[in-house]
């Protein structure tokens, strides 16, 4: 009998939570065939059986169980069962013989349906009075239930218009479910983030008319060329990572005493993923070409949403990019993601008046956010930091492709 026991699935995490079993007790597993998938504080893993065998769970759906501890028994000398043989079919039986129909009977007279027996008495009680002369509701509509027909309280109640706040006798249902483990440590980590952070946001406007064109201009060549569409992430990226060798100090940690900073750009992009809030990393961002960029997005995502992102690819960023746009955000205030010192939000792009040489003009504007820690992150900074990224995306031919689109596009 193997002892199936939970693997670590990364360093400092010591206990998962059984998210759903995909396999029930008596059923024979192959070896490397997922039988569950486990949630720990920083994603969604799948639990390969370790050999084939028939199977035995020996935890619960939801249970917390310690890295190391025994979840499942396997008996490796079980062999499958053999298919079941489709019995043959059966002889069909001689049709039967119909009989002959019988005579119809004679139609009954209609049943006059009879008069509600009116109330004996409909009088409300005090109670009833009150509430039928509150909500304008005549007695004489209502039928009592109580003694000799009695108007009672409750009976008024059900006879009532609904009124504000005031319950109306329909369905009030609540649910309760537990949070899976992931959900509570980004939970933990938002609330540990406004607590023990000084956070601050600065705003501005992004005139995304030059991108615009850009993606208009090429992205049929792009998506051609390199099998990957040309979006919004890899100009703001590109722009970032420019920002940041700029700013450093955006680029910065506090681990305890001493600031931390980086030479490169780990980027973090946040993906809503089916176990919430996933934040893979961009590795070495300052690095990357547009291409690059889009094609390691378009990876990190797809595994995110698919439920097969690793502890390591959403560990170690420097830096975070959140896009609340895709679900129709105008404008909100990021919260950072610990241990980093700041984050950029991305929000929708709607058609606004602004002035362009002295004219006013209709363009496609975003509003971009930049929250940060002002512990290490000083005004100057944080406003510097979100001016360079919007010089950079109004204007990216000269700023992120050095005159060249299709040299920097590889076209």
């Amino acid at each position: 009998m193997l002892e199936m026991k939970v693997p670590s699935p990364g360093e400092s995490i010591t206990e998962v939570e059984i998210a759903r079993w995909l396999v029930k007790t008596g059923d024979y597993v192959t070896k490397d065939q997922a039988v569950a998938e486990v949630d720990s504080d920083k994603a969604t893993l799948e639990l390969p059986a370790e050999a084939s065998g028939i199977i035995t769970l020996q935890a619960e759906e939801g249970e917390a169980v310690k890295v190391g501890q025994v979840v499942c028994l396997i008996d490796t000398t079980a062999v499958p069962t053999a298919p079941t043989v489709p019995t043959a079919p059966t002889v069909p039986t001689a049709p039967t013989v119909p009989t002959a129909p019988t005579a119809p009977t004679a139609p009954t007279a209609p049943t006059v349906p009879t008069a509600p027996t009116p109330s004996v008495d409909r009088v409300p009680s005090p109670a009833a009075r009150k509430i039928l002369a509150e909500r304008e509701i005549p007695a004489s509509t209502v039928v009592g239930t109580g003694k000799g027909g009695r108007i009672t309280k409750d009976d008024a109640l059900k006879a009532s218009k609904p009124s504000m706040g005031t319950p109306t006798g329909g369905v009030r249902r609540e649910t309760r479910a537990k949070m899976s483990m992931l959900r509570r440590k980004v939970a933990e980590r938002l609330v540990s983030a406004k607590n023990e952070t000084a956070m601050l946001t600065t705003f501005n406007e992004v005139d995304m008319t030059a991108i615009y064109q850009l993606r208009a201009e090429y992205k049929d060549a792009f998506k051609e060329r390199h099998n990957v569409g040309l979006g919004f992430m890899s100009f703001f990226t590109l722009a970032v990572v420019r920002a940041l060798k700029l700013f450093p100090d955006v680029n910065s940690m506090i681990d305890g005493q001493d600031k931390v900073t980086y030479d490169f750009c780990d980027i973090s992009i946040a993906v809503s993923g089916p176990k919430g809030l996933m934040v893979p990393v961009i590795r070495n961002a300052e690095n990357l070409s547009f291409r690059g960029v889009e094609a390691e997005v378009k990876r990190l995502a797809t595994r995110a949403r698919d439920g097969q992102i690793t502890v390591d690819e959403m560990t170690g960023g420097t830096f975070t990019i959140t896009n609340g746009g895709v679900f129709g955000s105008m404008l909100s205030t990021p919260i950072i993601n610990p241990p980093q010192s700041g984050i950029l939000g991305m929000h929708n792009i709607v058609d606004r008046p602004i002035v362009r040489n002295g004219q006013i003009v209709i363009a496609p504007v975003m509003y971009v956010a930049l929250s940060y820690d002002h512990r290490i992150i000083d005004g100057r900074e944080s406003v510097g930091f979100l001016v360079a990224v919007k010089e950079a995306l109004e204007n990216p031919v000269e700023i992120l492709m050095n005159g060249n689109p299709k040299q920097a596009l590889e076209l």
